[in-house]
Formats: C-alpha cells, structure tokens, sequence
C-alpha cells in the first residue's frame, strides 16, 4: 500500500493507466456506492456506458482521472473515511475498501 501510494506521488497528471481488463463499469458501480454524489463518478459512469454500447474501449485513463472518481486512489480523503469508519487512517482504508470491492 505505501507502494502503491508512492508511486501515485511521482506519476503525473498525465500519466496513462492500462488495466488488463474492461472493468471500467463494475468499478464505477463500485465507486458509486462509496461516494454517490460525486459528480466525477456519474459522468464517467455515464460516458463508459454510452462507450461500451458502441463496443468502443475506456481505457487508458490518466492517474488525474484516477484520482477524481478511484476510491483505492483516494484513501486519504475524508468523506470516504467517514463513510467507512477509517477516520485518518488511509491504510484501514484501502483494507475497508478492498473487502468491500470483494464482496461487491
């Protein structure tokens, strides 16, 4: 985790990200349910959907993107703390959100 939270220190704004997968949607759905009034998540939502119904691909995104609508990229901020019970602790945090992710 300290890692990944290094990393996501030195990559700029413009970093691209490739994931393996087409998950865009699931894990918007996720992140939706984390933080469901953040308007970075509905309209990415919004635009992967409208993308894959054409069969087009929503990868790569940017680790700025990431950073606005990816709650594993988000840890240290306070809402998604709160809502889970992991007030200033980014590490309970990212374990909290992985557990929930698998359950979802």
């Amino acid at each position: 985790m300290r890692l990944a939270q290094a990393l996501k220190q030195k990559l700029t704004f413009f970093s691209k990200v490739y994931c393996g997968h087409e998950y865009t949607i699931k894990n918007l759905e996720f992140a939706l349910s984390i933080e469901p009034n953040n308007p970075n998540i509905l309209s990415k939502l919004e635009w992967a959907k409208n993308l894959r119904k054409q069969n087009g691909f929503t990868v790569p995104s940017t680790i700025g993107e990431e950073k606005t609508f990816n709650p594993f990229m988000r840890v240290s901020n306070v809402g998604i703390q709160e809502k889970l019970g992991t007030l200033n602790d980014p590490i309970a945090t990212m374990q909290k959100l992985r557990d929930l992710k698998n359950k979802f």
